[in-house]
């Protein structure tokens, strides 16, 4: 996955690099982090345009994300898509874990999916819940899953 900031600037380096370095750096300001990863996606005719977001909270300061996005075919169902969503989130996940672990820094794990039944997205919820939090992870959904529905949106 290629990474990039909020402004457009490439991040040169490996993720695991990059948010160690945003860690180090925050922690000297005096910081106190937290972590929530998400994604979402986008149909667009034929293609499923797809964003993920590390979003770095800063306790009452405000924060900032790294971004990653692709494009696939789109020949999937809206459940398969959601929980390609999950997917790329609990990769992203996993490939940063023991760093944030190290760091004493809080990860959560958000999903853009709606926990009431009456919307379609609802219906990948078991199983997103159930992949999120077997993987160790702290699961949320909306409205609470701001890292998904709220950042990852804005990028797809």
């Amino acid at each position: 996955m290629k990474w990039r900031r909020l402004n457009g600037d490439k991040i040169e380096d490996s993720v695991i690099d990059a948010v160690e370095a945003a860690i180090i750096r925050e922690t000297k300001l005096g910081h106190k982090l937290k972590v929530c990863i998400g994604s979402d996606s986008q149909v667009k005719g034929t293609d499923v345009d797809f964003a993920t977001v590390i979003v770095f909270l800063r306790e009452k300061k405000g924060g900032f994300m790294f971004i990653s996005t692709c494009t696939e075919k789109n020949n999937m169902s809206l459940k398969e898509r959601m929980i390609k969503e999950v997917s790329k989130s609990v990769e992203v996940a996993y490939s940063v874990c023991d760093l944030l672990d190290r760091y004493k820094v809080e990860l959560e794990v958000h999903a853009d999916i709606n926990t009431d039944p009456h919307f379609q997205s609802n219906t990948a919820l078991k199983e997103a819940m159930g992949y999120i939090l077997g993987m160790g992870f702290v699961f949320k959904a909306k409205p609470d899953a701001f890292a998904s529905s709220s950042c990852a949106d804005k990028i797809c």
